[in-house]
């Protein structure tokens, strides 16, 4: 009887033992094994892997891309603070795992992403001025700082794919201002819009004027005496074929009715 206990008991220890020995790595992550506190030079990819619990520790890094948001104040060329909140999206190059939990270890959003962006962040902005965080320039000032930020921590294993500037907020007195200024460009679009729809207007008077001119004096030059002869005849023509009584004057031109019965 005590042999079997003692064998259900070496059974489930062995079990446990097992159980703590094995790992599993999912895609989109890499298992680094340290042992004895020391780093592999390579990482394991997804799998079941198994390793002695009493000596090594196989850590976990997830190596799809990560969005770290962060709040600040940016400082603009002029000096003023700008808050934006911000997305740094990133992935860790699973071949480099390994040199990056030996380098840095597995905060390394707190001890490396984050300083080289807020110092990255300081030295980019600081050439442009409130405003551009607002027009067509932003995605400049977003490249700008991730590739200040590639330059240090590419060779960590880190690989910056994006950083966004989201909800920028500036200054009231400066949106104030930008929003005075904003109006007073669509006004005087409207303005320039008004002044060309009169001047169209006016130039298509000024053609109508010239074309009703230019048939008057078209008219007036072919109404000559011969014209105005014949058309004399035709009316005559036809009040020889009317059949009411008329007295007519004339002399000898235009012909004049008086009377129509």
């Amino acid at each position: 009887m005590k042999s079997i206990k003692l064998n259900f008991s070496l059974l489930l220890l062995s079990i446990l033992l097992i159980g703590q020995s094995c790992v599993t790595v999912k895609q989109g992550e890499v298992g680094v094994k340290r042992k004895l506190g020391t780093f592999a030079d390579k990482g394991y990819t997804e799998g079941l892997r198994v390793y002695n619990p009493l000596f090594s520790r196989i850590i976990k890094i997830s190596t799809q891309t990560e969005n770290l948001e962060v709040g600040l104040n940016i400082p603009s060329k002029e000096g003023l603070n700008i808050y934006s909140e911000v997305s740094i999206l990133y992935n860790v190059d699973p071949r480099q795992a390994p040199t990056l939990l030996r380098t840095v270890g597995t905060d390394y959003e707190l001890d490396v992403i984050l300083p080289v962006f807020r110092s990255s962040v300081a030295d980019i902005s600081a050439n442009y001025f409130a405003k551009d965080m607002h027009t067509g320039q932003r995605s400049d000032i977003e490249k700008a700082i991730k590739e200040r930020m590639m330059s240090y921590l590419e060779e960590k294993g880190i690989r910056v794919e994006s950083v966004l500037l989201k909800s920028i907020q500036l200054p009231a007195s400066l949106a104030s201002a930008i929003e005075n200024k904003l109006e007073s460009e669509q006004m005087a679009q409207r303005m320039q819009f008004v002044l060309q729809q009169a001047e169209r207007e006016a130039e298509r008077k000024k053609i109508e004027a010239a074309g009703i001119r230019d048939a008057q004096i078209i008219i007036s030059e072919g109404l000559d005496n011969k014209i105005l002869q014949f058309k004399s005849i035709e009316a005559f023509e036809k009040l020889s074929t009317s059949p009411n009584a008329k007295i007519i004057i004339s002399d000898g031109d235009m012909p004049m009715i008086l009377q129509d019965k």
